[in-house]
C-alpha cells in the first residue's frame, strides 16, 4: 500500500515543511466530504504508528479568565526548555451565522513567532463539550509532527463542558479569584473532573487570590472523598488535584505549573493510571464516531428522507407527538 503523501512531510519534514503539511493534514480532517473522509482514516492509521509520545494537556476555564494569555506564557517556557509546543485553540461558532472569528491565534504574538511552536486554531463548528468535532485527530497529527507538549484550549466554558477531559492526559481549570463562594467551587461539572486548578490573574489580587486557593483547595478535598474515584485522597497512589496561583501576563507561575504537570505525569505514568485513561479515550472516541455515522446514515436513508417533511411538518402543526414521529422515521429506516 503506498503511503499517504502527507506522511513523511509531517514525519520527516524540515519545520516549514512540516507545518504545512500539518495544516493540509487538519483540514483533510475536517472535511465533510466522503472522498475526504477516507483519505483522512487512510492518514490517522499510517499516523499513529508515530504518536504516543507527547503530553495531552487540556486547558479550560470561563470566558475572560485569561486563557490565551496563559498557554501563550506556557509555551514560551516550554520551548525555552527545549520542548515543542502545539496549540489547537478552539473558538465558539455563531448559532445564528454558523461563522467562527479564529482569534486564539492573534492573541499568541509571542508564541507564534517561535520556530517550535504550532497554533491552530478551529471553530467548534456547533459541537458540545467546549472542543471541536475533530480535536482528536488533530492531536494525533501534532503528536504525529514530533511536538512534546500539545495543548487543547476549550472555548470560554460553564460548568458542564467537559468533553476535553476525555481527550487530554491532564485537564486543567482556570479560574479567576473572586469568581465565587466555597458553593460555586464545589458545584459538579469542570472543578470534579479538574487535575489542577489555577488562579490566574492573582497579581491582581493578592488577598483574593489566597483566599480562592484556600477555598477551592477545601472543595477539591471534599469532591476527592465523595466525587470523582480517580482522585480518591486515601490512595497515595492516587493524584489528588492542586491548586496554584499564576500571572499570565506577568509571566508568573509558568515554572510551577510545569513542576505539577511533571509530577503529575510521573505519577501517573508509574500506576498505569495514564495508559488505562487513554486506552478509554480510545474507545470512547470510537463509540463517539459511531454514533455520528449512524446519524449521517439515518439522515442520508432514502425512506427517511421521503418521510422526513411530512413527520417534521407534522410535529410543528401539532398533530403527531415528537416520539411518535421519531419512531415512524427509526421504523422507515430499518424497513
Amino acid at each position: 500500500m503506498t503511503p499517504h503523501p502527507l506522511l513523511e512531510a509531517i514525519t520527516q519534514g524540515t519545520p516549514a515543511v512540516r507545518r504545512r503539511a500539518m495544516a493540509k493534514a487538519i483540514t483533510l480532517l475536517e472535511s465533510t466530504r466522503p472522498d475526504h473522509r477516507a483519505q483522512a482514516d487512510a492518514l490517522l492509521t499510517e499516523l499513529l504508528l508515530h504518536t504516543g509520545k507527547a503530553l495531552r494537556l487540556g486547558v479550560s476555564g470561563v470566558p475572560g479568565v485569561g486563557k490565551s494569555t496563559f498557554i501563550e506564557a506556557l509555551g514560551i517556557y516550554l520551548i525555552g526548555q527545549g520542548l515543542k509546543v502545539a496549540v489547537l485553540a478552539i473558538d465558539p461558532s455563531s448559532s445564528v451565522t454558523g461563522g467562527s472569528i479564529l482569534g486564539d491565534k492573534t492573541r499568541m504574538e509571542q508564541l507564534c513567532a517561535q520556530e517550535n511552536a504550532y497554533i491552530r486554531p478551529s471553530p467548534s463548528g456547533g459541537t458540545l463539550g467546549g472542543v471541536a468535532e475533530k480535536t482528536r485527530e488533530a492531536m494525533l497529527v501534532c503528536e504525529a509532527a514530533g511536538y512534546d507538549v500539545v495543548i487543547v484550549e476549550t472555548v470560554g466554558v460553564g460548568q458542564s463542558e467537559t468533553a476535553v477531559h476525555g481527550m487530554t492526559d491532564m485537564f486543567c481549570v482556570l479560574q479567576l479569584p473572586n469568581a465565587g463562594d466555597d458553593l460555586q467551587a464545589i458545584k459538579k461539572g469542570v472543578m470534579e473532573l479538574a487535575d489542577l486548578v489555577v488562579i490566574n490573574k492573582a497579581d491582581i489580587d493578592p488577598h483574593a487570590a489566597t483566599r480562592a486557593q484556600a477555598q477551592i483547595t477545601s472543595s477539591l478535598r471534599l469532591l476527592g472523598f465523595h466525587g470523582n474515584p480517580e482522585h480518591d485522597p486515601h490512595n497515595a497512589a492516587q493524584w489528588r488535584p492542586r491548586v496554584i496561583q499564576a500571572s499570565a501576563l506577568q509571566h508568573q507561575g509558568m515554572e510551577d505549573f510545569w513542576a505539577v504537570v511533571c509530577e503529575f505525569r510521573q505519577m501517573q505514568t508509574a500506576n498505569g493510571r495514564l495508559a488505562a485513561r487513554r486506552e478509554k479515550q480510545a474507545l470512547a472516541w470510537m463509540w463517539e464516531r459511531i454514533d455520528h455515522g449512524l446519524k449521517q446514515a439515518f439522515r442520508a436513508h432514502p425512506q427517511v428522507r421521503a418521510l422526513l417533511p411530512q413527520m417534521q411538518a407534522d410535529v410543528a402543526a401539532g398533530r403527531i407527538a415528537a416520539s411518535t414521529a421519531a419512531r415512524n422515521l427509526l421504523a422507515a429506516q430499518a424497513g
